[in-house]
């Protein structure tokens, strides 16, 4: 049988280590941590560190562990690190297991051979994040989501080996099949059991199916959940078991009239989300992501993109429980850098070092290990390749626009905006996309596959749009309308939307584009402009999980409310006031309401009645 250790005690140190893969090695002066841990986020700030990933710093570090496993022969013990940022390289009792360089990668290494015969047995990880203007937000550094140890007999399941699918759904009957992918034969049984425990089919053999009457169904609104326990026999022994919980429910984009999950319309309100939590860094607890969450859908969320990388899968989870939509995100670089800017944003020169570096040698492990890691969370409706890749000019090139600008060009030349011919040409994104996409449907063809695009006018006509199921159009709602009629067949969301009135109505009024997806849902740190700003601050909540104003004009957008809701607040000093006569710091008040007209009363005199603009009053 199965049995899981949680390695969560850790000695840290930060700096050069010479003997820190050395077993025996001195640790005096490590301090003791907890994982997951980031060391950037409680060693403060500092100008002289990137502006992009929030001015903290990075470096070298080097964590170890002891845990107690000796097994019993015929057994195999196995770790699995959820992330670690980044580079990092793990030893097991001085053994050397690998390498990741991707700091958002789940790994494995089976470590049986290397195992102290006693059972003391210590793991030691060094952490290599030594350019923090490596990514455009912040990262964190260290190990920064769970380990653990997995001992199992032989034959067992192999890493993200169970793959539960629903190809037929219906209120009536539901087809589930399950496949099983194991290291060594043996007896497969699969047990599904509802939420209040009751066993509701057994199936055997390691691709089975089974119809399911009067299923339960997985939605917004109704996040029901099935668990299937797997066991593997050899000569009638349990050598393995894991346990997966799942989602009976269909999907479906159709060209005309936009997404469907279990046949009903719905429309994508959805926000992105980057993987920090402020204060807590990138080493967030569930409980802080559940509340997040919850407080988020208050304003009629529905959806969820994960900005730009695999996220932790205790996000999932909690999408799965919550019934959130989840447009799960792989990459924002691909063979190419993006401009990391690590003086303030937008500030020349930037800096290049990032993902693109490890993208040739590593990028369909990664891709493919965020995938089966992720296929059996019904929350996921479809895959994300990429963010941005087709960015103007930096570096792609397209001969059929002689200029392109981007919304992040402030202060490029004319030069770096017009048509290079020795610059990389804007087809190679096609051939990359659609590699990607291959690699995708290698171990999942049950969901589509999208990417997030920059410069949509540009990449319908180099064949990237095609190349993909689903395309997410970036800040382009202006193309909706032409690229729907020249492209009929094509599915169109948007993928990153500012939060205008008209950016949402264009997605109202158009009953073919799927949804929008709001940048963004939470402040996050980094993407700064410029010190002492650490963050970026355009969401739904702020840092620490509150409301914000832009939360309020949401829920008069995305729900039923028309009640509206009141705030009063003092102008800038640098702001001219609406009414100089009364002095330069008079409060002004603004109701959000999704009504025909707003009324302010103060002491119960009327201070006039007002038609929203764009769901807003201001007095």
């Amino acid at each position: 049988m199965r049995k899981t250790i949680d390695l969560k005690s850790w000695k840290f140190k930060l700096g050069h280590v010479s003997d820190g893969w050395y077993r025996g090695g001195d640790e005096r002066g490590w301090e003791d941590v907890r994982i997951p841990h980031d060391w950037a986020i409680s060693r403060g700030f500092s100008k002289e560190n990137s502006s992009g990933t929030g001015y903290v710093i990075g470096g070298e570090g080097w964590y170890r562990t002891r845990f107690y496993c000796k097994p019993e022969q015929g057994q195999r013990v196995r770790i699995t690190f959820y992330g670690v940022y980044n580079n990092s390289k793990v030893w097991c009792n001085s053994n050397y297991l690998g390498k990741r360089p991707f700091g958002y990668s789940t790994f494995t290494y089976d470590i049986t051979e290397f195992l102290a015969p006693d059972g003391d047995n210590e793991i030691s990880v060094q952490v290599l994040h030594t350019e923090t203007a490596d990514s455009r937000w912040y990262t964190g550094s260290g190990i920064t989501r769970p380990v653990t140890v997995t001992v199992t007999g032989e034959p067992y399941i192999d890493d993200f080996g169970v793959f539960v699918t629903t190809p037929e759904v219906s209120a009536d009957a539901a087809v589930i099949n399950v496949k099983t992918a194991t290291v060594g034969s043996g007896e497969i049984k699969n047990t599904i059991i509802d939420a209040d425990g009751n066993v509701v089919a057994v199936l055997s053999g390691a691709d089975a199916s089974v119809t399911l009457p009067s299923p339960e169904l997985w939605e917004f609104g109704h996040p029901y959940l099935y668990t299937l326990k797997t066991e593997i026999f050899a000569n009638g022994t349990v050598t393995d078991c894991t346990e997966t919980k799942f989602g009976i429910r269909s999907l479906r984009f159709d060209p005309d009239h936009g997404f469907f999950c279990n046949g009903k319309h719905t429309k994508l309100r959805g926000v992105c989300l980057h993987h920090d939590a402020g204060a807590l860094g990138a080493a967030v607890p569930k409980e802080v992501w559940r509340r997040r969450l919850t407080n988020i859908m208050k304003c009629g969320t529905n959806a969820v993109r994960t900005s730009h990388n695999p996220p932790d899968t205790t996000l999932l989870d909690l999408c799965d429980e919550l019934g959130l939509y989840v447009m799960d995100e792989a990459f924002d670089e691909w063979e190419a850098p993006k401009n990391k800017w690590w003086q303030g944003h937008n500030v020349r020169p930037p800096k290049l070092n990032g993902y693109y570096e490890d993208f040739i040698e590593w990028g369909e492990r990664d891709l493919k290990t965020m995938v089966l890691r992720d296929r059996n969370h019904p929350c996921v409706i479809m895959w994300s390749v990429g963010n941005e890749v087709d960015y103007p000019n930096d570096p792609y090139v397209y001969s059929g626009f002689d200029m392109m600008t981007g919304n992040n060009d402030a202060g490029k030349s004319e030069d770096e905006r017009r048509y290079d011919v020795n610059r990389p040409d804007a087809h190679r994104l096609t051939e990359i996309a659609k590699r990607l996409v291959g690699w995708v449907k290698d171990v999942d063809k049950s969901r589509p596959v999208t990417s997030a695009l920059a410069y949509p006018e540009m990449s319908v006509r180099i064949g990237y749009m095609q190349a993909l199921d689903v395309a997410g159009y970036n800040y382009k709602e202006q193309f909706y309308e032409e690229h729907h009629r020249e492209f009929p067949n094509a599915f169109i969301y948007g993928s990153e939307n500012s939060h205008s009135a008209e950016a949402w109505e264009a997605v109202r009024d158009h009953e073919y584009i799927c949804g929008q997806f709001l940048w963004t849902g939470i402040d996050y740190l980094g993407e700064a402009q410029g010190w002492p700003v650490r963050g970026f601050g355009a969401g739904l909540l702020d840092l620490a999980g509150f409301e914000t104003m832009r939360f309020y004009q949401r829920e008069m957008m995305w729900t039923d409310c028309i009640s509206g809701v009141l705030h009063t607040f003092y102008p800038p000093k640098n702001r001219p006031s609406r009414h100089p006569e009364r002095g330069p710091r008079v409060p002004e008040a603004f109701c959000f309401t999704n009504g025909a007209s707003a009324e302010l009363f103060c002491g119960g005199r009327s201070l006039g009645v007002m038609t929203p603009e764009h769901y807003m009053c201001r007095w």
